[in-house]
């Protein structure tokens, strides 16, 4: 599924006091199918120097920054683009492997349109970032920290910001109708250890009813068996199940984790969504960052994660 290359970044020496900022050690190579453009890609994952966060670069195009200003569209995934309507699809699921594994920098070339799909998760690009190999650089991490409540709705649908005083908290609900999913909450406290194990495998997920629609919209024209969970009104279509009870709250945590890296360093705070998805995601972002009353950056501390969220609120 992957290939490392001899490329390496240089190891460094710690900085002293704070959390350095990490990039690859080496490069890496991947191939795959977008799930909605069905275009086969070739991903490669590069180091980067500090400070440069992660950057998408199509061949003859300028790089784009993976920011929520560079965000154009979230109809079922999250795509970036620039004026001279160069895209890139479908960046969530990488970008939540490097929040989730702690990976500040790196530059990503890809040959196509859309990011692979691979199993609907982001498992192969964890693969791919443990193969390769995480380094540290010689400066130090910067966080958001958020200092007050911030709200975006839509309808009954929300998503928010709440001041925490260490490490993010993602609190994540989702309420469908049809009884395969119903009602489900999941909270975690994200480190790279959670992410490997609580979130990382959860795949998309969908439901059959809504496919010939899509297709005929230009999406899902690559959704399958083996990148998608399909679903009727009660019923898991995937002959292997689900891999967890709740894995359709774990894949829009995963997607929110993604989603949340558009703001460029890691967040501390709570993170909370009611019925959200790739749109509310990116607007809280933007509305964290309109307003510089509403958080500071900071030098990562290098504490043990501990959950914010009061346990009354649980």
């Amino acid at each position: 599924m992957f290939q490392l290359l001899d490329e390496l970044g240089s190891p460094t020496p710690r900085v002293l006091g704070a959390v350095a900022q990490t990039t690859l050690r080496r490069s890496v190579v991947l191939h795959g199918v977008g799930v909605h453009t069905n275009v086969p890609a070739r991903l490669t994952l590069h180091p980067a120097p500090a400070s440069t966060g992660i950057t998408f670069q199509r061949e003859g195009r300028l790089p784009l920054a993976a920011r929520c200003e560079n965000v154009v569209d979230t109809m079922l995934r999250t795509a970036l683009g620039d004026a001279k309507g160069g895209t890139v699809n479908t960046v969530e699921h990488l970008l939540s492997a490097c929040a989730g594994m702690g990976v500040d920098n790196l530059r990503v070339e890809i040959d196509g349109p859309e990011l692979p799909a691979f199993d609907g998760s982001a498992a192969a690009f964890a693969d791919a970032i443990d193969a390769a190999g995480i380094v540290e650089e010689p400066h130090a991490r910067h966080c958001l920290k958020v200092l007050k409540p911030v709200h975006v709705h839509e309808g009954v649908a929300f998503a928010e910001f709440l001041p925490a005083e260490h490490g993010l908290t993602l609190d994540i609900e989702i309420d469908f109708a049809d009884p395969v999913i119903g009602r489900q909450r999941k909270i975690l406290g994200v480190d790279p250890g959670t992410f490997r194990r609580e979130v990382s495998r959860a795949r998309s997920f969908g439901f059959l009813r809504d496919l010939a629609h899509l297709q005929a919209g230009g999406l899902a024209l690559g959704a399958s068996l083996d990148n998608t969970v399909a679903l009727l009104e009660d019923a898991v279509l995937n002959p292997e199940g689900l891999r967890f009870p709740d894995e359709c709250v774990r894949h829009k945590m995963l997607d929110a984790l993604g989603d949340l890296a558009l703001g460029g360093p890691p967040i501390i705070g709570i993170f909370r969504s009611y019925r959200g998805g790739h749109a509310l995601n990116v607007a809280a972002v933007r509305a964290l960052l309109s307003d510089p009353s509403c958080f500071a950056v900071e030098r990562a501390r290098g504490v043990e994660f501990e959950c914010d969220i009061p346990a009354a609120l649980v």
